[in-house]
């Protein structure tokens, strides 16, 4: 039920826009935010460290991401070098679901370690 309700197109424009234009009020406790991305623990995580990152611009999946968008792609590589490094992490992995893999409307990658 909530993820028919997650993949209404309202419910997407109503999240990216939260994303875009009050990431403010998100209730996490950010470990990185530049202007284009939000990084923060995942509320229910998978693994023992489990970290969302989130642009902050309404982009619905990998695939509708402008290869142009270089300032957000920078920032995601800069976010995931720096949280490495400040988490010690020693095995890694940066996971992006796409389409029924994708339960959360809005573009976002998983930063996790065992």
């Amino acid at each position: 039920m909530i993820r028919k309700i997650l993949r209404l197109r309202f419910v997407t424009y109503l999240i990216g826009w939260i994303f875009t234009y009050m990431s403010f009020v998100i209730p996490v406790k950010r470990l990185q935010e530049t202007s284009t991305l939000i990084a923060f623990h995942h509320p229910k995580p998978s693994y023992t460290f489990h970290v969302l990152i989130v642009p902050k611009k309404q982009i619905d999946s990998l695939a509708t991401l402008d290869p142009s968008d270089t300032t957000f792609l920078t920032d995601l590589y800069s976010t995931v070098q720096s949280l490495v490094k400040e988490f010690d992490l020693k095995a890694y992995r940066l996971i992006v679901n796409g389409g029924d893999y994708q339960d959360f409307p809005h573009l976002h990658f998983h930063l996790i370690s065992d």
